[in-house]
């Protein structure tokens, strides 16, 4: 469950930076099944400290990223950093990719949860 997990987490970042790339330019001619996936398509990244949770969505948060292993959250750093839009919305937080416990991706809204204390 763990790698999966942790698969589905780095899926999404690395599927979501063409789809950041396309929103900043002209959108090429896809296939129709890729059209198909615009669930993958990240239109706004969010920040959340998870301090700032209501509790019970604090604790669904917590017991994810404590089956997460170091492995599993160096590479979801490394998509993160690998894209300029999330590092960004980091920054203006005041934050950086080792601060990011967790993200999720529902509706096109990328959210890396941080955990700073």
């Amino acid at each position: 469950m763990r790698i999966f997990t942790a698969s589905v987490i780095v899926g999404a970042l690395s599927l979501g930076t063409p789809a950041w790339a396309q929103a900043q330019g002209t959108q090429p001619k896809a296939p129709p099944q890729a059209q198909s996936e615009e669930s993958t398509v990240i239109r706004s990244i969010q920040v959340v400290d998870i301090k700032d949770l209501q509790p019970d969505v604090r604790s669904k948060v917590e017991a994810v990223v404590s089956k997460a292993s170091p492995d599993d959250l160096q590479k979801l750093r490394g998509s993160i950093d690998a894209s300029p839009e999330a590092v960004s919305a980091l920054k203006a937080k005041g934050l950086n990719s080792s601060h990011v416990v967790a993200v999720n991706l529902t509706n096109g809204v990328l959210t890396l949860f941080a955990k700073t204390a």
